[in-house]
């Protein structure tokens, strides 16, 4: 009997921690996601690298367990996936168009102090 008690704590015990890994998967992902959300516009090249890195790992996290996903989990990670595509290219953009628009009133201002306007 302790023997069976002894094999099913096992079980439950490996059951529950596969489940948190592979939900703690998810939660980077949506924690990432929120990242970029909130600052990728502000990102330099050395952000990127480290933004492309992390999402690199995060996906091989979630990878690891693309057989333990119920459908609904799996959508939600195309979503999420979905949204860091989405905010590193507007992130990109923005923060590419923002820094444009500086040197180009930088120049207009050195014009107007050379040309006395």
């Amino acid at each position: 009997m302790k023997i069976r008690n002894l094999i099913l704590c096992s079980v439950v015990g490996m059951l529950l921690a596969s489940c948190a890994t592979k939900q703690s998967a998810i939660t980077q992902l949506e924690e990432f996601t929120f990242e970029l959300r909130d600052n990728s516009r502000n990102y330099d090249v050395e952000d990127w690298q480290k933004a492309g890195k992390r999402f690199l790992k995060i996906r091989k996290n979630v990878s690891k367990h693309e057989f333990d996903y119920t459908a609904e989990e799996k959508a939600k990670i195309g979503r999420l996936e979905g949204d860091c595509a989405r905010y590193m290219a507007k992130g990109a953009k923005e923060g590419f168009f923002d820094k444009l628009q500086n040197v180009g009133s930088e120049i207009m201002g050195i014009l107007e102090g050379v040309l006395g306007i």
